[in-house]
This record gives C-alpha cells, structure tokens and sequence, in this order.
C-alpha cells in the first residue's frame, strides 16, 4: 500500500525542531512542503535539503478547498512511485485541512499515514498573547468563518487569514457581534525571531499589511453580558436571572397558563409591526415573542420538565423530517408538492385520529376554529363545489338570523348569529383570506377612525354628548377620507 510520511514543521525557526523530527526530514526520499511561507524552510534549504512546494496551485485555484484537494492528488500520485515525506506548518492535525483530507484516503483504504510530531503555533500564541486557554478558547478557520461559530465569552484565536482579502471577510463575520471599536490582535510568526503583535480596532484589521501565511488573529472575550447582548446564551442568563428565587417577583409568580395572553398580544402587536412595514418594529416586536418561548422554556426547566435545549430539538428534528427534499432525496418542485408531502409527513408522525376534526380546535380564537373545521371537511369533499354555494348559504343564514331578530328570541338570536359568522368564514375560506387577520384588520381600522372620532370631540366641545350621531359620523367620513387619501399617495 502506498505510504505517506506527515511531518510537522513546528511554529518558529530550525532550533524549534526536535531532533527526531529533523532527521526524518533529512532521511525523506521525496520531500514536499506545503509552502514556502515559513521560516524553517530557508534554513533548511542551507542545511542542504532538497524540497519542492505546492505554493503554485494557491496560484493556479480561486477556493482554498479546491488548492487542498489539489495538494492531496498530487500526494497520492507522487506516492504511486516512491515514498513521499509531506511537511507542513506547525503541527500535522492542528488547522491543517490537507492532513485531514489525508486522513479521509486513509479510512478509506487508499493509503497509509504515519503522522510525526511537530510544535504547534497555538502554544507560542498562548505564549506571546499570555493567555490561558482554560479560560475557554476557540481556534476557527479565517477561510471559512461563520458568525454563529463564535463564543463572545471565550478566547477567540482565526487562523488561516493568509491576506487582506481573508481579513476583511473575517472582519466583517466578526463585526455581526463585536463592536466596531473592538480591539483584536494579529499575531505573526509567534515563537520565532520575527514574532509581531499588533493590536488594532476591528474595524480596521483588514487595513494592516503584516497579514501573511504565518498570521493569527486573536479576538479577546468580553465578559461583561450587557455587551454580548447578541449571543442566545446572554438572554438564556438573564431569563434565568428574573426568574431565580433573588430575581424579580413577577417573573418568578409566572406560570405557562398566566403567559398565554401574553403570547396571544405579543404575537399581534407583530403582526401590526409588519402590515406597518416597520423594520424596527418588526425587531422589537420579534424579540417580545422570543422572550416569551424563553419564559416558557425556563418555566420547563424550573419545574424539571424540559429545557430550550428540548425545544431546539424538537423544531429542528421536524424542519428536517418535513422538508425531505432540502435535507433527503425526495423532490418538490413547487409549493403545491411541497404541502402534499409536508401532510403526508405530518399525518404519519400523529396517532390515528378517531375525527377529522381533531386537534383542529383553536381555544384562542374560535374565527380560526371554524376555519380549520370547515378545512378539514373540505379535504373529504364535504364542500360546496364554488364560492357560490357559500354566498347563497350566508345569505339563507343572514335572513333567519333577521327573522329570530324580529321574534325577539336571544337564545335563537345567538345560535343563528354564529351561523352567519360560520358562513362568512367559509367564504374567507374560498378567497384564501385568513378571516382572524381580516377581523384583526376591521378593529385596527376602527380604532383608528374612532380616535379621530375621539380627538375631533376634545378639541371641541370636549364631551360627546354635546354632539348629535350626524355629526360624530361626519368626523367618521372625515377619517375614512384621509386614509383613503394617505392609501393613493
């Protein structure tokens, strides 16, 4: 079976390298760097060495991927014909994607590795920026940085950021959670004569020009929670601040029962951010609804049922059971298959129900139980074949709810008014209009107009009585007109 020796070059100069590790170097049959861009290789060059580098395909490729892929090709071929020696920067398995794709060969049967030693550059950077990485540290790639990798509260050390073009990627990933003015340190050829630190605010780390193949940046934690305000964890602590037996009374005395109305208003004052197109709004609004499934699920967690770990879970497990052509190999091509499958799924998961109707009941809103009644019923065909059928039975309910009205009736009165309002759902139901959104919609409109109703009798007479109905309907007409003027601008 072919052979490759890894070698790791350590993190500074030649009187970094263990003996053992110099004289496999000198023993190699066919000694290939990675790159130049270290301080060793010179010296070894001095030292008599002959070695090629894959510097050239970091030319020849736009992606780092595609330069690694490459490099590990070109091993396996070289391999076919002698033994290879293949040396990197610091040591073999740190932050060396090569090794690992290396190591991928190896389980699959393709090659054999032997993987010497070799200093890695973490404990010179440990070293020259004296931290502890007990403390809680992360070593993330520049190349391909995402903000939801980073821990605000630990050490947080980038490699790879060969130049200015990594940096500013890297920079602008960062600055999705630190401030701008944070300050961040780059540090070259740690451990070696040349080892630099600089220290710069974020905002201008990819303006320095000592990045380089040997560079690190390093971005110091920030502790204090009022300033990682963007990390989940940071509203997590203080959820479980207020509701900590020294935390705030109200907080503590809350129940899944009490929240409920909470969550129901939450929910509409969002709805009413984005009909107003209202972006910060819309933020402030999102973040009321959150805090509620973090009271909720700390609520769990207090009394020992579940934690938001729990409900992560839960949602996550179903966005990928129910969506098997993102996350599987079926097909959906529209929105239409993507429904059919998404039931299908759905109707899989629940136990068998004894009644269409189940579990279709909304206890909050009976509009949106009657819309999924009348939903359900028409999955089965129990449906009227065109809108019209539920125009002419909203207006045979309409004329025997008149009737009950002028028999004076109320417990007829009532049974018949829910009738129309049970039509008048159906005919929603056919034009697609969400009849809760559309009655949320009419007391929106009427709140408004009345409160020009309202501000019309203060800077009156200031008392309602002293004004007839033609006259509080003119200040009526005049609202709906003004809207009507603000809706053709």
């Amino acid at each position: 079976m072919r052979k490759i020796t890894v070698i790791g070059l350590g993190a500074g100069d030649l009187d970094q390298l263990s003996l053992g590790t110099y004289r496999l170097l000198k023993q190699a049959e066919r000694l290939v760097i990675r790159t130049e861009e270290h301080p060793v290789v010179s010296q070894l060059r001095s030292e008599g060495l002959q070695m090629e580098s894959f510097d050239a395909i970091y030319e020849a490729k736009d992606a780092f991927e595609d330069v690694y892929q490459t490099i590990v090709e070109n091993l396996l071929e070289m391999s076919r014909e002698q033994l290879v020696t293949y040396a990197v920067p610091g040591h073999p398995l740190v932050a060396e994607r090569t090794v690992q794709l290396l190591i991928e060969k190896e389980q699959a049967g393709e090659i054999e590795l032997y993987i010497a030693g070799g200093s890695s550059f973490l404990d010179p950077i440990f070293t020259a920026l004296r931290i502890d990485p007990i403390e809680g540290f992360q070593l993330l790639d520049g190349t391909d940085l995402k903000r939801d990798d980073i821990r605000m509260d630990q050490h947080v050390l980038v490699g790879q950021v060969y130049d200015a073009f990594v940096a500013s990627d890297v920079k602008l990933s960062l600055m999705e959670k630190y401030p701008d003015e944070h300050l961040v340190t780059i540090v070259t050829a740690a451990g070696s004569a040349d080892e630099k630190l600089t220290t710069l605010p974020l905002f201008e780390l990819d303006r320095a020009m000592t990045l380089n193949n040997l560079t690190t940046i390093y971005v110091p934690p920030i502790l204090e929670r009022d300033q990682r305000l963007k990390e989940w964890s940071s509203l997590r602590e203080i959820i479980a601040a207020l509701r900590a037996p020294d935390g705030c009374p109200w907080d503590r005395e809350q129940t899944h029962e009490t929240l409920k109305r909470y969550l129901i208003e939450e929910s509409y004052e969002l709805i009413q951010a984005i009909d107003n197109e209202d972006d910060e709004a819309i933020i402030e609004e999102l973040g009321d609804v959150l805090l509620q499934v973090f009271l909720h699920a700390q609520i769990g967690e207090d009394n020992g049922y579940f934690s938001i770990e729990d409900v992560l879970e839960s949602i996550g497990a179903k966005m990928i059971r129910r969506h098997p052509h993102v996350f599987g190999q079926a097909e959906a091509d529209t929105t239409a298959e993507v429904l059919t499958n998404w039931q299908a799924i759905k109707e899989q998961e629940k136990p068998q129900r004894t009644s269409l109707l189940e579990d279709q009941a909304r206890y909050a809103s009976s509009l949106l139980t009657s819309f999924n009644y009348q939903k359900s019923a028409a999955k089965v065909g129990f449906d009227w074949p065109n809108i019209e059928g539920a125009f002419k039975k909203f207006q045979e309910e309409w004329q025997e709810f008149q009737e009950e009205v002028r028999n004076g009736e109320k417990d007829r009165q009532l049974d018949e008014l829910g009738d129309v309002l049970f039509t008048i759902v159906n005919v929603a139901r056919f034009l697609k209009i969400s009849p809760e959104e559309a009655m949320w919609h009419a007391n929106e409109k009427f709140k408004s107009r009345f409160l020009h109703v309202e501000h019309c009798v203060q800077q009156g007479n200031g008392d309602f009585s002293a004004y007839s109905l033609d006259q509080l309907e003119e200040f009526w007409q005049e609202a709906k007109r003004k809207e009507e003027s603000n809706e053709t601008r």
